[in-house]
């Protein structure tokens, strides 16, 4: 019998004979070829950025086409045919993060030298631990930790290969952070764990406004949620040194032992940059590890026109950034980067002798005994490719243009006359606003009575589920230190995006926040 879709089952092994393979060819090229139509759209914004449906309805267009989405017991094999109609249906009823007015993430479409580099590296699958079985990979690695050191400057760079990793995200560069300058500061925790710690319990310091991350490292990591202090933000949401400052010599005052600091380039919510020198200058007082997180707003280092935001970021002890995020590498692809070499190792080697033989060819280039990890995907290729394609010069032009709508953007909401808000200053890309309907203008956050604060609070949420009912823009929202919620459009990889199209955007959302507004009231 055949499975469904007409073509025949994979043959089972009988007698202790060889499985037969089931052919995969013809639905690879088939395959292939939708999935080329669907990055070879025209990059204008045709059609819907996503076609949001139910669950039950999600269910029911699987089952429709003959691959039901549930796996059940003895579920025959799926023909060819049944399973393009899963590519299809995947492909259709999935948000469309290569539109241009996906404006919803930290991310958006992905760059297609990236996607050749993923397509590469899923084809060759292999794990980059050993250089004998990813001899390319390997050192594909290392040279792109070699050019982001040399970009960054300061210790990072510099003759000798960089000290860093490929990792499957910021959450994780956060923690191996974390995870060094916790071996530095007790390097006897690697053996006896941080029982009967001498010297009071460790204490992390990060913004009020950095990335939650964080709190899962210092949970990870036995530190504890509650030796991590939030250090107090400016009206745009960095850090301000003088009270990290205060922070550790309080600390220090009642026994604790301050050990690290998480400054961050590009808050989540925001887009602020932490004042990395005056930063840099408390964790050479008190000898603490400074790690800054730009998993979003590290890519700002690229651009010569801004990377003036990074100042002071040479001085950090570590680093993280995710081009998946600004500059558009296939999902995930994220770099750690630390000026200490050799300490990656120091603090995860274990030497496994079935995998680092002190004996074999080249063990000198293997990268596994410096990870957490033993599996790990050669993610690095995907940002080779994209700077072998674009150069340095057309990263930097990538930056330069998303900073510039988001410039556009603020300048047309400040010009607005009321119909628009900001609601904190900007400083990258984010651009964080209100759609104040007629009837609630003027509106100040500042002077605005509780009603009408709670009022504004339903605008975008009601706008956003017009919106995603037509398929069109997706933008963020959310409140922030006690403001009603706000949109938060942020600018990424946004190379096919005009002014024009913002402009057009800025009337749509002022159109609809009008008609939401009749069942929004105030009173």
């Amino acid at each position: 019998g055949g499975g469904a879709g007409g073509a025949p089952a994979a043959a089972v092994a009988v007698g202790g004979g060889p499985l037969a393979r089931r052919s995969a060819a013809d639905l690879l090229r088939a395959g292939a070829r939708e999935l080329l139509e669907h990055l070879e759209r025209p990059a204008r914004g045709e059609g819907a950025v996503v076609r949001l449906q139910s669950p039950g309805e999600v269910r029911g267009a699987f089952a429709a086409r003959g691959a039901p989405l549930a796996l059940g017991a003895g579920d025959p094999a799926l023909g060819d045919a049944a399973l393009l109609a899963a590519v299809r249906t995947v492909l259709e009823l999935s948000v469309q993060t290569d539109h241009p007015l996906f404006l919803n993430q930290l991310y958006s479409r992905a760059d297609p030298f990236g996607v050749l580099g993923d397509w590469l590296v899923t084809a060759t699958n292999t794990n980059v631990h050993t250089y004998e079985v990813a001899p390319v990979y390997t050192l594909v690695e290392q040279e792109v930790l070699n050019k982001l050191g040399r970009v960054l400057g300061g210790g990072f760079g510099g003759e000798a290969d960089a000290e860093g990793l490929c990792v499957p995200g910021g959450s994780i560069s956060n923690m191996y952070a974390m995870h060094l300058a916790r071996f530095r500061a007790v390097p006897e925790a690697r053996t006896k764990g941080l029982h009967g710690l001498s010297g009071g319990p460790l204490v992390a310091f990060t913004s009020e406004q950095c990335h939650y991350s964080y709190k899962k490292s210092v949970s990870l990591l036995g530190v504890g949620t509650d030796n991590l202090v939030a250090v107090g933000c400016d009206e745009s949401g960095a850090m301000k040194p003088d009270l990290l400052a205060k922070a550790v010599e309080e600390t220090l005052s009642s026994g604790g032992r301050p050990f690290f600091v998480g400054a961050t380039a590009g808050t989540t919510v925001q887009g602020a940059f932490d004042p990395f020198d005056a930063i840099a200058d408390v964790c050479q007082k008190f000898g603490l590890w400074m790690h800054v997180d730009g998993a979003w707003g590290g890519s700002a280092i690229l651009s010569e026109k801004h990377q003036a935001l990074c100042h002071g970021l040479e001085r950090a002890d570590s680093f993280a950034w995710n081009p998946h995020k600004m500059m558009g590498a296939p999902l995930q692809c994220s770099f750690f980067i630390t000026q200490h070499r050799g300490m990656l190792k120091e603090a995860n080697g274990m030497a496994a002798s079935y995998l680092f033989q002190p004996d074999k060819l080249y063990t000198e280039c293997d990268l596994g005994d410096k990870t957490i990890q033993c599996g790990r995907k050669p993610d690095a290729l995907k940002m080779w490719m994209m700077w072998k394609a674009h150069g340095d010069a057309g990263l930097a032009a990538r930056v330069d243009h998303s900073m510039a709508l988001a410039e556009h953007w603020e300048k047309r909401v400040r010009e607005s006359g009321g119909k628009f808000v900001m609601s904190q200053p900007r400083t990258f890309t984010n651009t964080c606003f209100w759609v104040v309907p007629e009837k609630f203008r003027p509106f100040d956050p500042a002077t605005a009575d509780e009603k009408t604060r709670v009022a504004i609070g339903k605008v975008a949420p009601a706008i956003k589920a017009n919106m995603q009912k037509a398929g069109d823009a997706m933008i963020g929202y959310q409140p922030l230190n006690g403001l009603p919620n706000f949109f938060r459009i942020v600018f990424a990889n946004c190379d096919d995006l005009t002014f024009d199209d913002l402009d057009a955007l800025l009337g749509r959302m002022e159109r609809i926040g009008e008609v939401v507004a009749q069942d929004i009231s105030a009173e």
